[in-house]
């Protein structure tokens, strides 16, 4: 958890994206997000978290369901999101906070 901590406390946006391998919706939504991180590359870093591994930071974070997108900078979260959206509207979150 302390790396976790270290990863989310810097002044780079880091979307992390909280999924299941046995999750349709995260399979859908894998591909979106590696489009997401190829165009903002220098904006963002994106992490997936596999709830079924780490169950404790899954409820830190109060993650119900999968996927489920969580925005920080500087240890703060900015927004969230639980479901699958498409590429433009993550990329244009992302240019808010950003």
């Amino acid at each position: 958890m302390s790396s976790f901590n270290s990863i989310i406390n810097t002044s780079q946006l880091v979307l992390i994206d909280f999924y299941a391998n046995w999750c349709g919706p995260c399979k859908v939504l894998a591909p979106i997000l590696k489009e997401v991180k190829h165009e903002l590359a220098d904006k963002i870093k994106i992490l997936k978290i596999d709830v079924d591994k780490n169950q404790t930071l899954a409820a830190k974070y109060q993650v119900r369901g999968v996927p489920t997108m969580i925005l920080f900078k500087d240890g703060k979260q900015l927004w969230r999101q639980s479901g699958v959206l498409q590429k433009d509207d993550i990329v244009a979150i992302i240019n808010q906070h950003a």
